[in-house]
């Protein structure tokens, strides 16, 4: 899968990053990670203080994938309101995934402070603004269920909006301790905490087939490299790249567009330095860097081919600039890093861990949606508790056959 193209900001804010070897002998292991991304970092790291014996192999580069694309806002809010999925999926399974999205959010903020390398983690404020009259009923309901449900935020109107920022929408929600990360560097620093616990990684390690051994109960990686490993458990944290291994009919993918600015001097009508995104669908999102630049994002187009992806990417750079321009026009910048992407979800507006019949003693980790980072910590933790512990409750909620709970 042809995942992204363009130039890739996060991979320099960290040239040093660390390397491992390729596999260079059989293996087995008690869990083996496929996959050497956000996803299979952040199982990693939640394996590292277990005494189980993990291997996690990676087809190329640590972080190579679409964790360099990452623009990696942290937030509990996505595409799909809660008051939408409740509809969909009832209140008490919509209570139960807002606790673990804020919960997830914490876990990230905990692991950034655990690990040697700087995650460049940030808790920052949240605008989600009405890109039109019509859409602030819905997005004064949205406040309404998320104040209930001990989320700490506001309503602003249009007088607040202005006094603070020098673009003008109807409405918006205003949400405090949400985060910023460095996505490449998390995902350095986590499988960096898992090599010193034990933990072995292996790049440029591909695997190119996969059976099932009944009789030793095992599921046997071969990989290009001529070695195989069994395993009692495998997970698959392939990202994007899992569907090529198994289609999952839940998931549904467009092409996405970022830009990196240059350093920007003056944030002063910026106010906070807010995560900004809107209403509107597809929805433009923007956000602050360490060293002073802007991410801006969106413009997501319906295509599913990369060469119909890539020749949109000028057009669409300079489109991110002209609406960044007509919110900040004090602000001046200029893309030095872009990028055409994939960019996955879900048809339901929840992400997925995938456990199949073909598939023995397997997970499949599909973290698709908005907030990837989020719900890949949160998937992780499931998975790696269903493996240690034999058991975790909230599996159900994110199985790809979830059920959709009685509502009240």
């Amino acid at each position: 899968m042809n995942l992204q193209s363009g130039t890739y900001y996060w991979p320099t804010t960290f040239p040093a990053a660390p390397s491992y070897p390729a596999l260079e002998e059989d293996r087995s292991c008690d869990v083996l990670i496929i996959g050497g991304g956000s996803s299979g970092a952040q199982c990693a790291y939640y394996l590292a203080d277990t005494d189980l014996d993990v291997v996690v192999i990676e087809k190329s580069i640590i972080g190579g994938g679409s964790t360099s694309s990452n623009t990696a806002l942290l937030q509990y809010s996505g595409e799909k309101m809660f008051t939408d999925l409740v509809n969909t999926f009832g209140i008490d399974y919509i209570e139960r995934h807002l606790q673990l999205l804020k919960e997830a959010i914490n876990e990230i903020e905990a692991a950034a402070k655990n690990v040697t390398i700087d995650c460049e983690f940030n808790r920052r404020d949240t605008l989600y603004s009405a890109s039109c009259a019509e859409d602030v009923e819905s997005l004064k309901k949205e406040y309404e269920f998320l104040k209930q449900h001990n989320c700490d935020l506001t309503f602003l109107t249009k007088e607040e909006m202005e006094a603070k920022y020098p673009f003008s929408r109807d409405a918006a929600i205003y949400s405090y301790n949400d985060a910023e990360i460095n996505p490449f560097r998390y995902t350095h620093a986590l499988l960096d905490y898992a090599a010193s616990k034990g933990i072995h990684l292996y790049e440029h390690t591909e695997m190119n087939g996969h059976h099932y051994d009944k009789e030793r109960d095992r599921m046997i990686v071969s990989t290009k490299n001529g070695h195989s490993i069994q395993a009692r458990y495998i997970i698959f944290a392939a990202g994007y790249e899992g569907i090529e291994i198994k289609n999952e009919k839940k998931a549904s993918f467009v092409s996405t567009y970022t830009i990196t600015t240059n350093p920007v001097e003056d944030f002063s009508e910026w106010y906070n330095r807010t995560l900004i995104w809107e209403t509107a669908r597809p929805y433009l999102f923007m956000r602050t860097t360490r060293d002073n630049r802007i991410i801006i994002g969106g413009l997501d187009d319906n295509t599913t081919y990369s060469e119909d992806r890539d020749s949109k990417l000028i057009h669409k750079k300079n489109k991110l600039i002209e609406e960044f321009n007509k919110m900040f026009p004090t602000i001046q910048v200029q893309p030095e890093y872009y990028l055409a992407a994939f960019y996955g979800g879900t048809v339901d507006g929840i992400p997925m861990i995938g456990k199949y019949e073909e598939y023995p003693n397997s997970y499949f980790l599909f973290a698709f949606g908005d907030n990837g980072t989020v719900y890949s910590q949160l998937l992780s933790k499931i998975i790696v508790q269903e493996i240690v512990e034999g058991n975790c409750p909230d599996l159900a909620l994110y199985l790809q056959d979830r059920p959709f709970l009685n509502k009240r």
